[in-house]
């Protein structure tokens, strides 16, 4: 396997207020500093690739409107790998244009597909694991997914049930997929937690390009058709309006329903590396560290007195003090300040509208 045909590509194009009122619709979390440690989602997402592959086969595919964003947040990227949607279509359609893009340059590319506003705390092992699966499809037909070995009944992710019988004679670490399983209940989440087959759905993908545009050609052929007709005119003038044409006639479809569960060489590499996919603020707070009380104090100046299980994230430089809060949001930007039970944080979206 030749770095030099190694390609990540980053969907940077969700929409989204759970982290309101740090995140709007207008700027999405992938684009703020979460953590508060000087960098977005976005740009840790790059950085945990840092000698998968060149800057020149990162691709980042988003949303028309946050074009700008991206450019400014990703300057080492090159403005041709950046892919505007000229309107939102889920995961499949723009996974699809993505692959036939690359194929038309690097037929032997390899790829990994990454979602932009993961964290993973631990970077050298990822690394580590991403290396081991892009050889292990450099070598075969297969189409890799990341499993992540779960410690809670998490009923916010889907599962992969995986085989777990015998490994795959090229790579120990990687199994065959048996099924995947949606979003489940928290009585059928306790059960996956109980049997050592059950894995959190990561939405980390790794294939060969032949591999992933053929899978379109046989499971998505109409929306195939539409990417690989454009295999001309791809790094042309003419592409950018091919694609406001021709885009939104894909269907809108997630690469799960598309391919993950119809392909049938499908494997799954079970891994831990203190990932997350930071849905929540509740998600947030068990992902970062902790005072003896269970708090998570994000911000430079914060005092806190009879608090516990708090998530605090104040960074515009402002004195908080908190006195007697148990379980609850405080999070402040410009001119709006959130205080929110963690057990209600269902209802931001809700308070974002008004």
């Amino acid at each position: 396997m030749a770095r030099i045909n190694n390609h990540v590509v980053i969907m940077a194009g969700g929409v989204g207020s759970r982290f309101w009122p740090m995140s709007t619709v207008e700027h999405p979390k992938q684009f703020i500093d979460v953590l508060g440690c000087g960098k977005t989602l976005l740009q840790l997402t790059v950085d945990r690739f840092e000698g998968i592959c060149d800057a020149k086969n990162i691709w980042v595919v988003t949303n028309i409107d946050y074009m700008n964003i991206v450019k400014e947040q990703l300057p080492e990227i090159p403005e041709t790998n950046i892919l505007c949607e000229p309107c939102r279509r889920n995961t499949a359609p723009c996974i699809c244009y993505v692959s036939w893009k690359i194929k038309a340059t690097d037929p032997k590319a390899n790829i990994v597909v990454t979602p932009s506003d993961h964290i993973v705390t631990n970077p050298v092992e990822f690394r580590r694991v991403i290396t081991d699966c892009l050889q292990f499809t450099s070598e075969t037909d297969a189409i890799v997914t990341l499993g992540m070995k779960p410690f809670r009944p998490e009923t916010g992710y889907g599962y992969i049930q995986a085989d777990l019988t015998s490994s795959s004679p090229r790579n120990k670490e990687i199994y065959r997929v048996y099924s995947f399983r949606e979003k489940p209940d928290m009585e059928t989440a306790q059960q996956y937690i109980r049997k050592n087959n059950y894995f959190w759905n990561s939405g980390i993908f790794v294939w060969n390009v032949s591999t992933i545009v053929n899978a379109f050609r046989v499971y998505e052929p109409a929306m195939s058709k539409i990417f690989e007709s454009m295999l001309p005119i791809y790094g042309t003038d003419k592409e950018a309006d091919e694609i406001n044409k021709r885009f939104p006639d894909c269907d809108s479809i997630s690469v799960d329903y598309a391919i993950m569960e119809k392909a049938e060489e499908i494997f799954v590499c079970p891994a831990d590396f203190g990932w997350s996919d930071l849905g929540t603020w509740g998600s947030l707070l068990a992902q970062t560290k902790k005072d003896l009380y269970g708090n998570s104090c994000i911000g430079n100046n914060i005092t806190l007195y009879e608090t516990r299980n708090c998530m605090i994230h104040t960074t515009q430089e402002k004195r908080v003090v908190i006195q007697g809060l148990d379980g609850y949001i405080v999070a402040e930007k410009d001119d709006t300040l959130l205080i929110c039970k963690l057990s209600d944080e269902q209802r931001i979206k809700q308070f974002s509208e008004i």
